[in-house]
């Protein structure tokens, strides 16, 4: 189902590496600035490579075992929420408006009829109506979605991410929003890296010690309702949310049309872990924004063998982190074009 997502050549290696070393500079000297410019040569196949249309995609989500207490705020803040994002006043609003990138916001699940949202809003942030259902079930009791709404959330977010590639777009991030969903993640992370469950479960929106007990006895609930449950598919309609199951589709259609992805925080990644267990290929077309605050993305991180570009101690998610991260991708490729050669600028070289 997935063979046709396959790894980036290599071949261009080498020319990308003499393109880099022949700039005006020592070789190496720009750090992880030149190792991002050759991840996004190979990506697009090319010593010249651009980001053409970047647009940053937030799912929200609800999910049924936010109501026991997962979370430090309660379930109506998610549909609170994406209001506020479509009347511009979010800290994604903000962040993406700052770095020249497009916002769309995406009601995947949340437990609230949204038809009095607009489909554009006031900053231009656009947003689209993929409800697969009012939110989802309880993790605690049963399985939190059936097989068919998790391949009906998979493919919505492929069909988001086509749908962006068909309008130019070369460079995506996914965000997120959903209360309770680091708990979700905290499930997911734990079942796909073999980490200890109790090791991957943070404080998600704040919460303080009672609460961080409280969580990690329920997600302990969970656990040992659901069993050993290892394969990606199955693990993700026990603990997923619409919003996690979306961005595992996006991942997936993402790498399929060979676009660069801009990951966040610990929910995103947690998307990332299940479309790496279906489809290893994905994460060689992915640069890490950023590590979260959140116990459990280190050990994401770990698992992908993945260095993310910055350390800025952030917990919030909405894709922040991805938008915080994009400017740096732009200068890499403009370093590349526009950075003179040695030969060029008349500049001596190393004598050796």
């Amino acid at each position: 189902m997935y063979a046709d997502i396959t790894a980036p050549a290599t071949s261009l290696n080498p020319a990308l590496q003499a393109r880099l070393d022949g700039k005006t500079k020592p070789p190496g000297s720009l750090g992880r600035i030149e190792a991002l410019a050759m991840t996004l040569g190979l990506i697009q196949q090319t010593t010249a490579p651009t980001v053409r249309a970047p647009h940053i995609v937030v799912f929200a989500g609800d999910h049924g075992a936010a109501k026991a207490g997962v979370s430090a705020y309660p379930q109506d803040v998610t549909w609170q929420m994406v209001a506020n994002m479509l009347a511009g006043g979010a800290a994604i609003n903000v962040f993406a408006r700052q770095a020249g990138v497009t916002l769309t916001v995406v009601d995947a699940g949340v437990a609230r009829d949204l038809a009095d949202l607009p489909a554009q809003g006031a900053d231009g942030t656009r947003f689209m109506r993929a409800k697969v259902v009012a939110g989802t079930a309880s993790y605690l009791e049963a399985p939190a979605l059936t097989a068919d709404q998790r391949d009906t959330a998979i493919e919505a977010g492929a069909r988001i991410v086509r749908e962006l590639a068909a309008a130019g777009c070369n460079t995506i991030g996914f965000g997120e929003m959903g209360i309770g969903n680091t708990a979700s993640a905290s499930l997911i992370t734990a079942a796909l890296t073999g980490a200890p469950l109790a090791d991957v479960i943070g404080r998600g929106t704040g919460l303080d010690d009672a609460g961080l007990a409280r969580k990690r006895a329920l997600l302990d609930q969970a656990w040992q309702r659901a069993g050993v449950v290892r394969d990606p598919l199955a693990m993700l309609a026990e603990f997923g949310g619409c919003e996690i199951a979306m961005m595992v589709g996006a991942f997936l259609e993402a790498a399929r049309q060979k676009m660069c992805v801009v990951v966040d925080g610990f929910i995103v990644t947690s998307a990332l872990l299940v479309a790496d267990a279906l489809a290893p290929a994905v994460r060689d077309y992915c640069v890490f924004a950023h590590r979260s605050q959140e116990p459990g993305h280190t050990t994401q991180l770990a698992h992908l063998k993945a260095s993310p570009l910055l350390e800025l101690d952030l917990r919030l998610g909405e894709g922040t982190g991805a938008a915080l991260a994009m400017p740096l991708l732009k200068t890499a490729c403009a370093m590349l074009a526009e950075m003179a050669s040695f030969e060029s600028a008349g500049v001596s070289g190393r004598d050796n």
